[in-house]
C-alpha cells in the first residue's frame, strides 16, 4: 500500500473522530459547554445562521451560559430556538441577555448520558472499522489483479491493522475521558 492511500485512510479515520468529538461536545456534562450551541440556527433574514454568529456567547460560571446578541431584535428568536431545541434547558431572557443555567445532573442523568456516550463510541469504532474493511477490500482486488502480490497483500492487511488498532485505542481514550468528566462534578 503506498504512502498516499495510507494518508487517505488515515484522513478517514481522523474524520471519525472529529465527528465523535463534535457529537461528544454536544453531550451536556454538569458544566456550561458552549458547544452545545452549535446546532442550533436562528432564521436571521432568510437565512439559518449559527447562533455563535449572531451574539457573543460566554461561561461566567461553571454552569451558566451568557448569550448576548448583537441585535437586540434578535433576543425572541433565539430563546424560541433554544425552547425548541434538545438541549433541555429552559432560556432566561432579561432584556439584554439569554442565560442558560445548567442544573446539576443526577445520578440517573449520569448514568443515561454516559451510555449515549459509549453508544457514540461504539458508532465511531464501527466507521473505523468500515473504513478499514474497505482498504482490505481495496488491497485484495489489487492483489487479484496482479498490481500487487502476495506478501505485499499480508504487510498492507497488517499495516492496516495497526493504524485501525490505533484509531480504536483513541476512541476507547476519548470516550474514558468524557465518561469521567460526567461522573466527576
Amino acid at each position: 500500500m503506498s504512502k498516499e492511500e495510507y494518508k487517505d485512510l488515515k484522513e478517514k479515520m481522523n474524520k471519525t473522530l472529529s465527528v465523535l468529538k463534535g457529537e461528544l461536545n454536544g453531550v451536556r456534562a454538569g458544566r456550561a459547554n458552549p458547544a452545545i450551541l452549535d446546532k442550533i440556527s436562528i432564521d436571521y433574514y432568510g437565512t439559518p445562521t449559527p447562533i455563535n454568529q449572531l451574539a457573543n456567547i460566554s461561561v461566567p460560571e461553571a454552569r451558566v451560559i451568557v448569550i448576548q446578541p448583537w441585535e437586540d431584535k434578535l433576543l425572541k428568536d433565539i430563546e424560541r430556538e433554544l425552547q425548541k431545541s434538545e438541549i433541555g434547558i429552559n432560556p432566561n431572557n432579561d432584556g439584554k441577555v439569554i442565560r442558560l443555567v445548567f442544573p446539576p445532573l443526577t445520578e440517573e442523568r449520569r448514568k443515561e448520558l454516559t451510555k449515549v456516550v459509549k453508544k457514540y463510541g461504539e458508532d465511531a469504532k464501527i466507521a473505523i472499522r468500515a473504513i478499514r474493511r474497505d482498504a482490505i477490500e481495496k488491497m485484495k482486488t489489487m492483489k487479484k489483479n496482479s498490481e500487487i502480490t502476495e506478501d505485499d497483500l499480508k504487510v498492507a492487511e497488517k499495516d492496516i491493522q495497526e493504524i485501525t488498532d490505533k484509531y480504536v485505542a483513541d476512541i476507547d481514550s476519548i470516550v474514558k475521558k468524557k465518561e469521567e468528566e460526567m461522573l466527576e462534578v
